[in-house]
């Protein structure tokens, strides 16, 4: 799955070793050998693991057919499907029947919000005898109101904010606590009002890896007294960064949806959305219209191949949960240590730690203090180092601090000079101690500079 850096920066993907996930690489010096390039962006996204490319590969090879068809390689096809869907679904603690695929975490997070704008107005018809879409609630205007965060990934955050801004659902952005970097369940419900019909809150951020309290906020909302007019709040959570990093089960959240994406955990770039009994429990209204696949939910013919390698990856980490997350939180504090011994207290922020709040254990935020060290020249310098400054999407910003941690209460300054540095499954000790000391020659060289 990866990759060789080449002068003009195209990726070999001939060069990537499978196992340690590392890469040789071609890097321009007046006498420099190649030097080994290690990369630490897996927040961003994994290789595909050798099983799951196996899957794939089978599901290829002999499961060709059109999965609504009734001869052999479509019956093939149908039953890989089907497999997949009971995979994905024990991962998560759900049902087969609850496994909606999509294209992706965007796609799954866009049908929750139109399901819940589909729903509200569905629930005021009913309740009221009017028309869907009768903006008047006792005389007065009314919109279906959302509550997320201000931290959340851009596929949440633009479609909330394109709802407002079309004037087709009011929105409340929650800040997260400066002092914890969650959202807290007191916040959600001081938001809430008799027209919220969706509450999103992802289950872990993407920069930070802050862990938000979920489980306390759905308690929260469904206990909550509403006016016997009010629609049901749907519950939605986005566990892109959670899933194969931390246990996630969706009884023990009391979420109606989690959005899942494979490339995350290991998988091909293929998502699913989890709902709580779609269509019966749980409100799914479908944003395409086809041929019924998906129990219509989601038509057009199934990415058989995608699906086995996503059905793969579940299985794995249903199978190795533990320890790839006592692995991952060994390497993370390593790197943390290694960071403090060879930069020391007074230049080393670390943006992912919160008092009191839980985080992904391979997530470490950092800012190497000083100027004109901002994580955009610092990795550009780097010879060994593949690593972000923030969200991938968010790679074309140049030097402008991430959004997400000035809302967390990060100073300017010190985001300016962030680094997301997340580890992997193979991650090892001496790949750290080789990225520190690159860090070290790097931040040298700016400082020399100055």
């Amino acid at each position: 799955m990866s990759e060789k850096t080449t002068s003009t920066g195209v990726l070999d993907h001939s060069s990537w070793d499978k196992t340690s996930h590392r890469m040789r690489a071609d890097v321009e010096h007046v006498a420099g050998p190649a030097v080994e390039r290690i990369y630490m962006d897996y927040n961003a996204t994994t290789p595909v693991e050798p099983e799951v490319i196996s899957a794939v590969t089978d599901a290829l090879h002999h499961a060709w057919g059109n999965p609504s068809s009734t001869y052999l390689p479509g019956v093939k096809a149908k039953d890989i499907i089907n497999q997949a869907r009971d995979s994905i679904a024990k991962m998560i603690g759900g049902k087969a029947a609850d496994i909606i695929f999509t294209s992706g975490g965007t796609e799954a997070n866009n049908m929750v919000f139109h399901s819940a704008l589909e729903h509200f107005w569905k629930s005021r018809a009913s309740a009221e005898g009017g028309q869907e879409k009768n903006h008047q609630m006792n005389g007065n205007k009314v919109l279906p109101h959302i509550i997320t965060s201000n931290v959340e990934h851009d596929s949440i955050k633009n479609t909330a904010e394109n709802l407002l801004q079309t004037g087709k659902a009011d929105v409340t952005f929650l800040p997260v606590s400066k002092k914890t970097g969650r959202v807290e369940v007191e916040d959600v419900m001081a938001a809430m009002r008799p027209s919220t019909c969706l509450v999103s809150i992802m289950l872990a951020n993407n920069e930070t890896g802050v862990i938000m309290p979920i489980r306390e906020i759905c308690q929260k909302v469904r206990s909550a007294t509403r006016p016997s007019s009010s629609p049901r709040v749907l519950l939605h959570t986005d566990a892109a960064q959670a899933i194969g990093k931390i246990r996630v089960d969706a009884l023990e959240l009391g979420v109606d949806y989690i959005t899942i994406v494979g490339h995350k955990f290991y998988a091909p770039r293929i998502g699913a959305l989890f709902a709580n009994g779609p269509g019966t429990t749980t409100p799914v209204h479908p944003l395409l219209f086809g041929g019924g696949q998906e129990r219509n939910f989601r038509p057009g013919t199934e990415n058989t191949a995608m699906i086995a390698g996503l059905g793969k990856a579940a299985e794995l980490v249903t199978a190795n949960l533990a320890e790839h997350e006592t692995h991952l939180l060994d390497i993370r504090l390593y790197l943390e240590q290694r960071l403090l011994a060879v930069f020391g207290t007074e230049k080393i922020s670390f943006n992912s730690h919160f008092p009191g709040t839980d985080t992904l254990p391979n997530t470490c935020n950092v800012s190497i203090l000083g100027q004109g060290l901002q994580g955009r020249r610092v990795l550009s310098t780097c010879r060994r180092l593949l690593a972000s400054v923030g969200a991938a999407c968010h790679s074309d910003r140049g030097d402008q601090p991430s959004h997400i941690l000035l809302n967390c209460g990060i100073p300017y300054h010190v985001a300016a000079n962030a680094l997301r540095i997340s580890v992997g499954r193979a991650t090892s000790r001496q790949d750290v101690d080789m990225v520190v000391e690159d860090l070290r020659g790097a931040v040298e060289k700016l400082e020399n500079l100055n």
